[in-house]
C-alpha cells in the first residue's frame, strides 16, 4: 500500500503543479457553460434595426389594427425614455392589397423582396379567419422569413392579432367587449412544493414558490460537475498508461511495485487530481453564490453524495482507462479505445432530459440504479425538487461500490497483461478474455 501511495503522490503532483491543469480549471466551466454565459452577458445586445413586414390581409379586417398596434409599439418601448437611446427595432408594417388570381406569384414577389433585403418578412392572413368554417387552409395565419422559426416579430404578432380577432366577433354576435373583460382574463398555473408542518410546533407553513433554478440548474450543474470531475480525473489515463508503456517506464516500475499496486497508485492519484477541482468549484459557487444573495440554492446537502459518486466513477472509469491504455502501443491504437473508455460516462448524458422531467418515474427510477449510470442519474433525481427517498441512494450506492471493485479487479488482470505485452495490440475480444480468466 506504501508503494500505491507514493505512486498516487507522485501522479497526483505531475498533474496539479502543471500549467495545463491550472488553465483546464478556468476553461472547463467555459466550455460546459460557455453559451449559458453568453446569453447571459449578451441579454441586453439586441438588433435594433427596423424591420419592415408586408402584412398580405386576404380578409380585408385586420391590417389596419395591426399596423395602429405597431405604431404605439414603436411610440412607446423602442427609444428609453431616459437615455434616449434606442434599445428595440420598429416594426414597420406595410398593408398589401391581395390579389386572389395571381396569389402564387404575389407570395414569390413578396418572398424576393426578403430575399434581397427590402422587407424582413411577410405574413398572410387567411379570407376567413374571422370566422373559420370548415377550409382550414382559408383560416391560416402564416410568417414568412429567413429565420421564421425564431423571430421575435413572429411571436409578437400573435397577441394583437388574437386581440383584434377577438374584438371583430364579439361585434358580430352583438356584445360589447366591456361587459365581459373578464371572460378574456388568462390566469396563470403558479409552480408550489408541497406544503408542511413543523416538526416542533405542528403549526401548517405556507408552501415555498417552486424556483426553476432549483428544477433545473441546480440538477443541471449538479451532473455537468460530477462528468467533468470524471474527465479530468480519469480520462487522461488511457493516454498516459499507453506513453509510459511505450517509452519503457512501465518496466522500471514495475521492479518495485506489482501492476495492482502501480495501477491503484494512479487511480488515487486520479482521484485527489479530481477532489482538487471539485474543492476549488464548489468554493467558487458559493463565493459567487453569496455575492449575489442568492446561497440558499447551494444544496449543502448534496455535497457529501456528490464527493462519494465522483470517487468511484473515477474509480470505475479511471480502471477501464488504465487497463485499456495498457494495451495500447501508439497513439492510434488509443484514439480507437477512447470512445469504449469513456462510454460509462457518456451514456447516462443521452438520457438526462428524461430523468430531469420525470424524476419520480419508472424509467427514471430503475435508470438511476445501473451502476454505470448511478453517479449522475441517482444525483440528478436527488437534487431535483423534493429529492428522493433516503434509502434510493443508499441502494444505488452500494450498487455502485460493489461494481466499482468488479470493475478494478477485472482491469487489474487486464493492466497487468497489457503491461508486457507487445506486438498487435489485442481486440475487445482478448480485452474480455484477459479480464474473465486473468
Amino acid at each position: 500500500m506504501r508503494r500505491a501511495l507514493c505512486i498516487a503522490q507522485r501522479e497526483y503532483l505531475a498533474s496539479v503543479k502543471t500549467k495545463g491543469f491550472l488553465i483546464g480549471l478556468l476553461v472547463a466551466p467555459l466550455l460546459m457553460f460557455g453559451s449559458g454565459i453568453a446569453m447571459i452577458f449578451l441579454r441586453s445586445e439586441v438588433d435594433v434595426n427596423d424591420k419592415r413586414v408586408a402584412v398580405l390581409d386576404r380578409s380585408g379586417r385586420l391590417a389596419d389594427a395591426l399596423v395602429r398596434t405597431a405604431t404605439n409599439r414603436n411610440a412607446a418601448e423602442v427609444v428609453d425614455t431616459k437615455t434616449g437611446k434606442k434599445v428595440k427595432p420598429a416594426y414597420l408594417l406595410d398593408p398589401v392589397t391581395a390579389a386572389d388570381h395571381e396569389l402564387p406569384a404575389q407570395r414569390l414577389a413578396l418572398s424576393d423582396r426578403v430575399r434581397r433585403g427590402e422587407l424582413h418578412a411577410f405574413v398572410e392572413i387567411g379570407p376567413e379567419i374571422v370566422q373559420p368554417g370548415t377550409n382550414v387552409e382559408s383560416a391560416r395565419i402564416t410568417y414568412h422569413a429567413k429565420a421564421a422559426a425564431l423571430d421575435d416579430l413572429r411571436r409578437w404578432l400573435e397577441s394583437p392579432i388574437n386581440n383584434e380577432l377577438r374584438r371583430l366577433r364579439l361585434a358580430e354576435a352583438g356584445i360589447e367587449e366591456s361587459r365581459v373583460t373578464n371572460l378574456f382574463r388568462w390566469h396563470g398555473v403558479e409552480a408550489m412544493g408541497l406544503v408542511a408542518a413543523d416538526g416542533g410546533t405542528g403549526e401548517v407553513a405556507q408552501a415555498r414558490r417552486s424556483s426553476e433554478i432549483e428544477a433545473v440548474a441546480v440538477p443541471i450543474v449538479s451532473v455537468v460537475l460530477t462528468f467533468m470531475m470524471v474527465m479530468m480525473g480519469a480520462s487522461p489515463l488511457l493516454g498516459t498508461v499507453m506513453e509510459e508503456k511505450g517509452l519503457r517506464v512501465t518496466e522500471v516500475l514495475l521492479g518495485c511495485a506489482t501492476p495492482f499496486e502501480m495501477m491503484l497508485g494512479k487511480l488515487l492519484g486520479s482521484v485527489g487530481v479530481a477532489l482538487t477541482g471539485a474543492t476549488f468549484y464548489l468554493a467558487a459557487t458559493s463565493f459567487v453564490l453569496l455575492q449575489l444573495g442568492a446561497f440558499g440554492f447551494f444544496p449543502l446537502g448534496l455535497v457529501p453524495w456528490f464527493l462519494l459518486y465522483v470517487v468511484l466513477a473515477i474509480l470505475m472509469v479511471g480502471a477501464l482507462s488504465a487497463a485499456l491504455g495498457s494495451t495500447c502501443n501508439d497513439a492510434k491504437d488509443a484514439q480507437n479505445l477512447a470512445l469504449p473508455a469513456l462510454l460509462p460516462v457518456l451514456l447516462p448524458m443521452f438520457i438526462l432530459g428524461p430523468v430531469l422531467k420525470e424524476p419520480h418515474s419508472s424509467f427514471a427510477f430503475w435508470s438511476s440504479f445501473v451502476p454505470p449510470f448511478t453517479p449522475m442519474l441517482m444525483l440528478l433525481r436527488q437534487s431535483t425538487p423534493g429529492g428522493v427517498p433516503f434509502w434510493q441512494p443508499c441502494v444505488g450506492l452500494a450498487g455502485m461500490l460493489v461494481f466499482t471493485w468488479l470493475a478494478v479487479f477485472a482491469a487489474a488482470r487486464v493492466f497487468r497483461i497489457g503491461l508486457l505485452a507487445q506486438g498487435k495490440a489485442p481486440g475487445l475480444g482478448t480485452i474480455l478474455r484477459w479480464a474473465i480468466r486473468g
